[in-house]
């Protein structure tokens, strides 16, 4: 798309390049309100007990409900201790609920309302974990909250270091602690001790996956390492009794979805290893076998996973917000496996299998997370089951309010799409126009009001909007039969529009901290037109995680539009 653009361009003859320098600075400053000072010594203030409440229930449907961290008896007792007249917690258990609040504030609204909040109860987390106090904190609780306090970094942008390499410390300590052994090779303790321990290092194993997914990097984990076994079937009520039997396979419990993720975990592996590590041999067999072995413990997931549906109104249903994030996640691993063929199968017809799997597993992500896209409307019933983005939708929420793994593999997901439709407009030969995917030319328009939205609700950097709004300008020039050489002016429209409603937005936003003529103050010096003195460059520009399938990409975006490649 770039190269198409012909960047320079856009240096010496719009204002794009000054508008977007602008909207870097604005920020930086919206971003540097939000933080704060560190070190950020935590303290035991809450919001008021109903917002708590709330914010609670969030987390548990959320991310509660696919990767078990907590007992969940014991924390609301514990919780409900924390108002009673002269209560006086131990802080660890207070940063413990704080990042449980960080995380329930990311489904909370649908304007991430509480976000310098939840920023803050990160790096009051942060603070409490760096004291050097490492054998006083070699417990659940500490493990507890060092497993939340990634995720939350995650979801919630405190991110500093890479979450991957965060991921790793986690693994070790926990190894260190000796949970990487099945406690059946430990004295004996309590079903409480026992059953936790397996369901912490289960999550442990997932963070490890899934930030090895996103960022690119090798998992550093095989099978060998551990022989901890899958947590048992339990409700949490169960552990509080010594004796107690774990329930059928077929009978669901809290623990259910996690149990039949970790029976994926081994084809999931491989798929990363395969990915990621630099011995692997990554020929096109061998992502056949793997996609054979991928399906299969996808199929029998599904099969374990509907086998507990009952009729409505019954305890034994697994959540549906739940299931949707576990579809989310296999997709993901299955357009992982199948997207480097992407761009192989315009010219060779035996990677076509790859590619129209890459693009299912991107329309199943953007239907996951975009509830109301019109790819879904045979699904319904009727416009009135049709909500509005991000109404009152968990899923969508968090890949819309916050940058971490829902927002990167939507947002990718998008681009796939995007990429697919291009190439069928170029690829059409014939005496007629042929119809078009209504559902792929949706997903791009979608996919761009969704990026706008996101700018709405806080996010800083604009690119995903310009990109998206060039990406449609270039898409719909393409449908209307335009010859190449009059797109540009199509793409410099789209692209001064996109950052000149960008710029607004941020403007406003920087502008409930700071006057508007303090507005762009943020101890730089300015130039006469009021930036940042630099060298002209497009740095911030080049795609980061969000864009990048591979770290060692030098150029991750422009391969899905870029005319070299055909």
């Amino acid at each position: 798309m770039f190269v198409m653009n012909e960047i320079h361009n856009l240096e010496t003859k719009s204002n794009v390049y000054p508008l977007l320098l602008k909207c870097k600075s604005l920020g930086r400053i919206i971003k540097a309100n939000r933080t704060p000072a560190w070190p950020t010594i935590p303290t035991r203030e809450l919001p008021e007990k109903e917002v708590c409440d709330k914010l609670i229930d969030c987390y548990l449907e959320t991310t509660e409900s696919v990767y078990r961290i907590l007992h969940l008896p014991s924390f609301k007792r514990d919780y409900e201790e924390l108002w009673e007249p002269g209560a006086y917690p131990d802080i660890g258990f207070i940063v413990l609920v704080k990042l449980v609040l960080a995380m329930g504030s990311m489904s909370y609204d649908d304007e991430f309302s509480l976000r310098p909040l939840a920023i803050r109860w990160v790096y009051e987390a942060q603070t409490w974990a760096a004291e050097p106090e490492f054998k006083a904190r070699l417990g659940i609780q500490f493990i507890q909250m060092q497993i939340l306090l990634l995720l939350a970094r995650e979801h919630v942008g405190v991110s500093g270091d890479s979450v991957w390499v965060s991921a790793g410390d986690l693994v070790r300590r926990a190894i260190q602690m000796g949970l990487h052994r099945d406690p059946r090779h430990l004295p004996k303790r309590s079903l409480f001790a026992t059953e936790m321990h397996r369901r912490l290092w289960n999550t442990i194993i997932e963070m490890l996956l899934r930030s090895s997914l996103t960022s690119g990097g090798p998992p550093l984990i095989s099978l060998e390492d551990f022989d901890t076994e899958p947590p048992g079937n339990f409700d949490d009520e169960q552990l509080a009794t010594e004796g107690a039997v774990p329930k059928p396979e077929n009978e669901y419990t809290s623990m259910s979805i996690a149990i039949a993720l970790r029976r994926t975990i081994s084809a999931r592996l491989t798929v990363l290893r395969f990915l990621n590590d630099l011995t692997s041999c990554g020929t096109y067999e061998r992502t056949l076998e793997l996609d054979a072995e991928l399906r299969s413990a996808y199929k029998s997931l599904c099969q374990t996973l509907t086998r507990f549906k009952s009729p409505p109104g019954q305890a034994s249903n697994p959540p549906s917000l739940a299931l949707r994030i576990v579809d989310f996640t296999m997709q993901r691993y299955i357009s992982a496996l199948h997207t480097p063929y992407l761009i192989p199968a315009l010219r060779q017809t035996k990677y076509a299998v790859s590619r129209k799997l890459a693009i299912e597993a991107a329309l199943k992500t953007w239907s996951a997370v975009y509830p109301s896209s019109a790819i879904m409307a045979p699904h319904r019933r009727g416009e009135d089951d049709a909500p509005t983005f991000l109404d009152a939708d968990p899923l969508s929420r968090l890949a819309c309010c916050g940058p971490g793994f829902f927002r990167i593999a939507s947002l990718q997901a998008s681009l796939l799409i995007s990429a697919e439709l291009d190439n069928q407009l170029r690829e059409e030969q014939g005496l007629v126009p042929s119809p078009l995917r209504p559902d792929l030319v949706s997903v791009i328009r979608e996919a761009r009001d969704w990026c706008l939205r996101s700018i709405e609700v806080g996010e800083t950097n604009v690119k995903g909007y310009l990109v998206s709004s060039v990406i449609l300008a270039h898409v719909e020039g393409l449908m209307r039969g335009l010859p190449p050489q009059e797109l540009p002016a199509l793409f410099l429209k789209a692209a001064e529009d996109s950052v000149e409603k960008s710029l607004e937005i941020l403007e406003e936003k920087a502008g409930q901290h700071h006057g508007q003529d303090g507005a762009l103050d943020a101890g730089e010096d300015m130039d006469a037109v009021g930036m940042p003195p630099q060298n002209p460059d497009w740095d911030f520009l080049a795609s980061d995680a969000m864009f990048a399938y591979n770290a060692g990409m030098v150029e991750p975006m422009t391969w899905m539009f870029s005319e070299s490649v055909r």
